[in-house]
């Protein structure tokens, strides 16, 4: 029973560090550390409904499945953390989703039931990663890191912005560093439209005034 628990417990950290590696990976609100607790956590839970059953199977009959209901319940309070309402945009709900699979892996885990499990991880992993690779070429849309240097003034920002916004660049994330001296450095992760070339938009940045683009994102 020990060893049993122990690979229960182990395959859950495994499966869920997966899940969580490519959340970490972009740089998510949930991510590696977050989906492996969640996964082993769970798998703890179903370990316990299990050791419940065979410990007090002649006081009363326990039901094995109400302990996996609430963390399957429960973990929408985890997940809810994960939404940002962004003005018209909400992100995270695909972090939340990972995070509500990722705990259902691990009640699988901690039941025995490995394969499911296995099935579970490995299609998730390719729902995350190369799906979303495959949801940028049906739509002609490609994931870009745009890094440029702005001289440290008031508008600087917010010209760059329109820029992007003329070209139908949507911008999903935006970054400050600082930089050196009166510059400082501002990291954006944009979707560029089909047909734009990356030569292009450079071009149309380098006509700004006091605007240097980075050769590459650091």
């Amino acid at each position: 029973m020990e060893w049993e628990a122990l690979l229960r417990v182990f395959l859950a950290m495994v499966f869920g560090g997966i899940i969580g590696l490519e959340r970490e990976i972009g740089n998510r609100p949930a991510g590696f550390r977050t989906h492996t607790l969640v996964c082993m956590g769970s798998a703890l839970v179903m370990l316990t409904s299990e050791y419940l059953i065979n410990t007090y199977s002649d006081l009363s009959i326990p039901d094995p499945a109400r302990l996996g209901a609430q963390v399957i319940s429960g973990i929408g309070f985890l997940g809810a953390g994960t939404i940002i309402k962004d003005g018209s945009r909400v992100r995270g709900l695909t972090t939340a989703a990972s995070l509500w699979v990722t705990a259902c892996i691990g009640i699988a885990i901690g039941a025995g039931f490995y394969w499911g499990a296995l099935i579970a991880a490995v299609f998730s992993y390719i729902t995350l990663f190369l799906l979303k690779k495959f949801e940028g070429f049906m739509t002609g849309l490609r994931g870009y890191d745009l890094q440029v240097e702005l001289l440290n003034k008031p508008g600087q920002i917010a010209r760059v912005t329109e820029v992007l916004g003329s070209l139908d660049i949507s911008i999903r994330d935006i970054k400050i560093m600082p930089g050196e001296d009166e510059w400082a450095i501002i990291w954006f992760k944009i979707i560029m439209p089909k047909g734009l070339s990356e030569a292009a938009l450079l071009a149309e940045l380098d006509r700004l005034e006091g605007v240097r683009v980075c050769d590459e994102p650091e």
